[in-house]
């Protein structure tokens, strides 16, 4: 043999066994990557609303949370009929309505499985609103001004979430929430109301004596969520069902109350500056169909319109410690019926 090749192929494998070994991903750095992009996204999509991947198994969480919401609407009342087109025959009447609610709530959150996922959730609400009312064609530039409020318990929601998938292979985390709402809070038909009169004592409304803070419904919610983390970005949407149950509220000729059942949908995206600091965009809409008012004579029967409430949000979440976030979002209304702002405030901490 060549004595050349021999020293050639002796130097080769010198070379190749003192050479550097390239570094390799090992499973558990793997698995730990993984479970950092799943909470990054899960933080993302949960700080504008509570759509986020669920929680370890055996983690516990309480979320404080503080949120300011303010509207002003201007409804006009015609009572009357139309002799031409430019002519109008009747009462006029011209309100302001201005509310401002606080609201403090605390959410506990527990992981059963690394799948399941259990919530609950208490709210405590104070409310404060201001009605001025006008007549116009009455010859008179004087407001009728009044003012009511309400504070007390919330209506309760406990939830179990259930995420289907992992994320692998190019698919989004896909999650089924179940919700339950309890009408712990004071219903609209708990508490006092007044009617509300013309100069020359005619009945112009009704108006409540102090707000409820409550819906005074049950409501069950089915829903589905997904999350899709697209370095740098993150992409969420959910879509949900509520079935409110339909109450008899002890009218003095009998008759039940149908509210109506809501249909929620929300999408938007969001990513992460650097690793304690994400920002969030989203948009939610909620449709509420016709609130049926029945009796028994079937004298009064009433339908109310269809709402639309619309809100575009944004927010920013710190990591603060390995437990511990701070997120601050805020809430615009788009839609006629939504509040005007909302400010919400969290801090989620867990154990």
């Amino acid at each position: 043999m060549n004595s050349s090749f021999v020293v050639k192929r002796i130097v080769l494998l010198s070379t190749l066994a003192t050479a550097p070994v390239l570094a390799q991903e090992t499973p558990s750095e793997a698995e730990a990557e993984a479970e950092r992009i799943q909470e990054k996204a899960s933080v993302i999509a949960s700080i504008t609303t509570d759509r986020g991947i669920v929680t370890r198994a055996g983690r516990f969480v309480i979320e404080p949370a503080f949120s300011y919401a303010n509207s002003n609407s201007t409804v006009v009342a015609i009572e009357g009929y139309t002799v031409v087109p430019a002519l109008l025959v009747g009462l006029i009447n011209i309100s302001e309505v201005q509310r401002d609610i606080f609201v403090g709530a605390v959410t506990l959150k527990y992981g059963i499985t690394s799948r399941l996922e259990t919530t609950v959730r208490v709210p405590y609400l104070s409310i404060d609103e201001d009605l001025r009312e006008r007549q116009a064609f009455q010859g008179t530039p004087v407001d009728t001004l009044s003012e009511s409020s309400g504070e007390g318990l919330g209506d309760a929601e406990a939830t179990i979430r259930y995420q289907f998938n992992d994320g692998l292979a190019g698919w989004p985390y896909i999650l089924g929430t179940l919700r339950v709402k309890a009408p712990t809070g004071e219903g609209p038909y708990d508490v006092d109301r007044r009617v509300l009169e013309d100069s020359e004592g005619n009945p112009i409304g009704v108006a409540f004596s102090e707000r409820p803070t409550g819906s005074g419904f049950w409501g069950i919610e089915p829903g589905l969520s997904f999350i899709y983390p697209s370095d740098p970005a993150v992409l969420f949407g959910n879509l949900s069902y509520t079935y409110t149950i339909e109450e008899d509220e002890g009218f003095e000729n009998g008759g039940t109350i149908d509210p109506g059942n809501i249909v929620r949908f929300g999408f938007g995206m969001g990513f992460a500056f650097n690793e304690r600091t994400s920002f969030s965009l989203g948009y939610d809409h909620s449709v509420i169909p016709k609130t049926d008012v029945e009796f028994d004579n079937d004298l009064n029967n009433a339908q109310f319109d269809r709402i639309q409430v619309g809100s575009l949000a944004f927010g920013l979440s710190h990591q603060l410690t390995a437990d511990t976030s701070l997120s601050l979002s805020v809430s615009i209304g788009v839609t006629e019926n939504a509040p005007t702002t909302e400010l919400t405030l969290k801090l989620p901490m867990a154990f």
